[in-house]
């Protein structure tokens, strides 16, 4: 269970108390008050086998009984970690954090399904059906981008995913698609922008001899690459290293960054407040 709420004196006791009425056996518990925006966060976890009503009923009195009563600006949701969830990859040429998701599930390290991956190259296709996944191929020229996009949404669709990752998709989603899977879309993007924007950041990096590369997982908005933060990491370089080093230690970081971010969405442990994340790990 998560919730969020205009913070106010009770709710924890109004809610342990409810969970106590129906046998719920708390096994995991998180909070946070925000004193910028007066804003309650909570996340449960319960022993499902320790409930004595169904997850339909639970949801029902939950929200007449406690969500009703807190306030009616009260946003929480109710999931069973027993329902298999799933996730649509999309790809361009880069490989590294194709896979290592797909590794990642196929071993059963991820909570969920990678149901498909999208390409709008061929290049990763062989890789892709090594794991027994499908592969869409849907190519994107330059005066076909808008058609490209509807096809993709199509395809994305007939999954129903739970999360679409943008794993190194080297094209701008349209406003419409930002929209329909806003709190869904996940991307990833290294640590160098606003600074090296454009072709060949690495090199750019290296003739100015930074320090520190690292890379930003974040939710998918309009506002390109400006969506809530999700995760963040950083590898410490020096003058040492290599344009390649830089490249490969770069590659490590986006990998780790974006597993745990999607791993954290697909646990529920992310709840988004306007522009800002509030992540129970």
């Amino acid at each position: 269970m998560t919730l969020g709420c205009p913070d106010r004196t009770g709710i924890v006791a109004r809610i342990s108390g409810f969970l106590a009425e129906i046998g719920g056996w708390i096994t995991e518990a998180g909070y946070h008050s925000d004193s910028e925006t007066g804003w309650f966060f909570t996340r449960q976890t319960v022993r499902a086998g320790s409930v004595r009503i169904g997850l339909d009923e639970m949801r029902e009195r939950f929200a007449r009984e406690v969500a009703a009563e807190i306030g009616s600006d009260t946003e929480w949701r109710l999931t069973d970690t027993g329902a298999p969830k799933s996730v649509v990859l999309l790809v361009s040429k880069e490989s590294h954090c194709l896979v290592d998701l797909l590794g990642r599930a196929h071993r059963g390290e991820l909570p969920a399904n990678v149901s498909a991956v999208i390409g709008n190259h061929r290049d990763l296709e062989e890789l892709v059906t090594r794991f027994d996944v499908p592969f869409h191929h849907v190519p994107f020229p330059s005066d076909g981008k808008a058609q490209a996009f509807d096809e993709v949404a199509t395809v994305v669709e007939q999954y129903a995913p739970d999360a679409v990752v943008l794993a190194r998709f080297m094209q701008i989603l349209p406003p419409q698609l930002c929209d329909a899977w806003a709190g869904r879309a996940i991307n990833i993007h290294h640590s160098f922008l606003p600074s090296f924007v454009g072709a060949r950041p690495y090199h750019q990096a290296f003739a100015r001899g930074v320090k520190l590369i690292g890379a930003t997982c974040h939710y998918v908005t309009a506002d390109l690459d400006a969506g809530p933060i999700i995760e963040q990491d950083v590898i410490r370089v020096d003058h040492s290293d290599t344009v390649a080093d830089m490249v490969r230690q770069g590659r490590d970081i986006e990998t780790m960054v974006l597993s745990r971010g999607l791993r954290w969405h697909l646990e529920d442990r992310i709840l988004v407040h306007g522009r800002k994340t509030v992540v129970f790990t």
